[in-house]
């Protein structure tokens, strides 16, 4: 029983030491998403027939003053906020449903509400992602400061794209593909998802600029938190001497500023990697689904809370991401019907909505799949 116990319940433990973990990170992310679409229906006057931190059977939940049922269901994969005169839960109109509806009832339903209404309510849910990304990243950094170092090539690896390319220690980056750079860090985070492109680099040799163009190679790198990553790299190192590696510390509202800054440049960098993804210049095992957020999620709570919090940042906004990609059933799919609709001044014909939201679901439940595929087998 003294060895039962610990392995059930100690810090290590799948428990304690993976589930919890996991759950809170995606409880926090699913909250505020359906919270963003809640908030914004409410003030614009549409009626909330539920909101539900994840699927299936509910397990404990209540009713509000305004009718609205609040619950905690069974399968903790996501979350939902069901608006009147939803069919389901992907706020997909219920033609049938409609003639039941009270006049009371038709005056707040979903989709009698002006296109600027609904496309508010929806596009608030990837908007509160982005939002809680930038919060967290204004906390981190008011609290901990930020670590960088200068753009300087201290060594630069034999036979390495920098090598061919001219590079020399001493040289200091100015730019990279046209866009300024301030931090060794920046470099890295430039050149990383530029595998095998021809890249140009604005360098700094001996006080005056020069130009060198070099091809990221790819290489294998392990993260704090376990994960394998290929990365673009061109085979140049920063040292303390010539780096000088340093805390930056930031205001509340300068911290905030870099914290927009960060995650837009989260936000453009996972619309690159999908982009190559999809023509096949990217590494399929990049991708994970839920065992491999769960194992993060655990990985993140032993070095620390803030750590798990930073998980819950970058999580946010990648849901938030995916959710605007103009696939139905997803957020981004309602958004494209409803700039149509603005459009040509009149709803998209139900008939081409259905087909489209069966083909949407269709590439979802694919993607789903590969994720788990990519999760249990694949990588």
């Amino acid at each position: 029983m003294n060895e039962i116990l610990p392995a059930m319940f100690g810090t290590s433990s799948l428990l304690f030491g993976t589930i919890i973990p996991f759950l809170f990170v995606l409880t926090v992310v699913v909250f505020v998403h359906e919270m963003g679409h809640y908030l914004v229906g409410r003030w614009c006057g549409i009626g909330i027939k539920a909101f539900s931190i994840g699927f299936g059977p509910e397990l404990i939940g209540f009713n509000d003053r305004h009718g609205t049922r609040w619950k905690l269901s069974a399968i903790p994969l996501g979350g939902y906020v069901k608006f009147v005169g939803d069919m389901n839960v992907t706020s997909a109109p219920d033609a049938e449903g409609a003639e039941a509806l009270s006049e009371a009832e038709r005056k707040v339903a979903f989709h009698t509400q002006p296109v600027w209404k609904r496309a508010a309510t929806v596009f608030a849910g990837p908007l509160f992602n982005f939002l809680l990304t930038i919060a967290v990243f204004t906390v981190i950094f008011s609290l901990y400061g930020r670590f960088v170092s200068e753009p300087m090539v201290a060594e630069v690896r034999p036979d390495s794209p920098a090598a061919v390319a001219g590079f020399e220690p001493g040289d200091r980056f100015v730019s990279v593909e046209g866009e300024r750079v301030e931090t060794f860090s920046d470099v890295q985070r430039l050149v990383s998802g530029r595998t095998g492109e021809k890249t140009v680099f604005m360098m700094l040799r001996g006080g005056k600029e020069i130009t060198l163009t070099a091809t990221p190679e790819p290489m294998e790198q392990t993260d704090a938190l376990g994960n394998k990553l290929k990365v673009g790299v061109i085979g140049v190192v920063n040292d303390e001497q010539l780096g000088r590696p340093r805390i930056i510390h930031y205001s509340p509202v300068s911290a905030f500023v870099e914290a927009v800054n960060e995650t837009g440049t989260i936000i453009a960098r996972t619309g690159q990697f999908l982009q190559r993804f999809v023509v096949g210049r990217e590494d399929k095992c990049q991708l994970g689904g839920p065992v491999k957020i769960a194992g993060m999620a655990g990985k993140a709570a032993k070095l620390g809370f803030e750590w798990l919090v930073q998980l819950v940042a970058f999580l946010s906004v990648g849901i938030g991401f995916l959710n605007l990609l103009p696939i139905p059933p997803l957020d981004g799919g309602h958004l494209l019907f409803y700039g149509v609709e603005a459009v040509i001044r009149r709803p998209v014909p139900e008939r081409m909505i259905e087909t489209f939201y069966r083909i949407g679901m269709l590439i979802v439940l694919g993607f789903m799949m590969f994720v788990f595929w990519n999760d249990l087998f694949g990588c």
